[in-house]
């Protein structure tokens, strides 16, 4: 089942700003999390993201602003009186200790209100089913696949029903492939769990995928929040664009490689012996097409980047399907629809 979004904010960050002796790293920084999101801080290294994360944990101290957690301010308490839990990068397990004496660790030294021991087993186990870690509770972690791991970081962190979890980027230790399958296993059990998620990462794709919403991040400053599809369409800065995909700007406008169209020279003796001129322009707002030369072109799987050298000198990316083909070297047009261009203020 799939738990319903709280409009009420769980989370508020009011203008928090942290400087350090060197640099500032945080800049008046304004957020507001709801209850059962996931919301994800994106953004490049040394952005301000994973300051932001700890100021909210409790491990740095804000300049200035304000932290909120259900209504109460929480920057003056210490971590542990802090209803919220960290899954860092290295999950951080105890080797000496089984899966299921990592997870009722914490439960342990936080039960304050002396639960028994049914009441701390039959907690256990109901996170051990919600992470698909059953019948694994005697492993030790040598044991465990790098993706079981992180399952046993999560685990030890949603048996204390912290009212928000934060994740400090803890796909990256992962090979592209098992990323891709936890990725989805971890959105299913934020689902699942109900459980807010603070998601801090620099991979603009798990960002998109996992999120309810990201805050971009750049240069300590927020420049942009909202749901993926709509900042990946309507970006509000030249930076944000750039940052989620790759963008081609010509002319001073940004357009998206999968929005750039691409066809052999007609005038070609090479285009003719391929028996077409391949694609034709289309109708409409289209722009007057460019000249320029292939200068690489880079397979994907499902689809191929063409990289070209315009007459003017810019540099220009095409995206096609990987059933058509073109070689260092071809003159090529270049168009692209004017409803597609993205245009920024200086």
């Amino acid at each position: 089942m799939t738990p319903t979004i709280d409009s009420r904010p769980v989370l508020e960050l009011k203008k928090v700003s942290k400087r350090f002796p060197t640099h500032t790293a945080v800049k008046e920084v304004s957020l507001e999390v709801a209850h059962g999101e996931f919301f994800s801080l994106l953004g490049p290294s040394g952005c301000g993201k994973t300051t932001t994360l700890r100021m909210i944990a409790g491990f740095e101290a804000p300049t200035e602003g304000e932290v909120w957690l259900n209504g109460a301010r929480i920057d003056h308490l210490p971590p542990y009186r802090r209803n919220v839990n960290t899954v860092f990068q290295n999950y951080a397990l105890f080797p000496h200790l089984t899966v299921r004496g990592n997870i009722e660790f914490g439960l342990r030294q936080k039960n304050e209100t002396r639960q028994s021991e049914g009441d701390i087993a039959a907690r256990v186990a109901t996170v051990l089913d919600q992470v698909r870690m059953t019948g694994k509770e005697s492993r030790m972690p040598p044991e465990l696949s790098g993706g079981e791991r992180q399952r046993v970081a999560l685990a030890r962190s949603l048996v204390l029903a912290p009212d928000v979890l934060l994740l400090d980027e803890p796909l990256s230790a992962l090979d592209p492939q098992l990323r891709k399958q936890v990725r989805a296993e971890l959105k299913d059990l934020q689902r699942r769990s109900g459980v807010t998620f603070l998601f801090v990462t620099h991979d603009q794709e798990e960002a998109l995928a996992m999120s309810d919403r990201i805050a971009v991040m750049n240069a300590g400053a927020v420049e942009q929040t909202g749901p993926p599809q709509e900042i990946y369409q309507r970006p509000r800065t030249r930076f944000v664009a750039s940052f989620l995909g790759a963008m081609n700007w010509i002319d001073g406008a940004g357009v998206r490689p999968e929005c750039t169209r691409i066809s052999y020279e007609p005038r070609l003796s090479r285009a003719c012996a391929k028996g077409a001129v391949t694609e034709p322009r289309p109708s409409g707002r289209a722009r007057d097409p460019r000249r320029g030369i292939v200068t690489r072109c880079v397979f994907l799987g499902s689809a191929v980047h063409v990289e070209t050298r315009l007459e003017s000198g810019e540099s220009v990316i095409a995206q096609i399907p990987p059933t058509e083909s073109f070689i260092e070297g071809d003159s090529v047009q270049i168009w692209w629809d004017a409803n597609d261009e993205l245009r920024f203020d200086a």
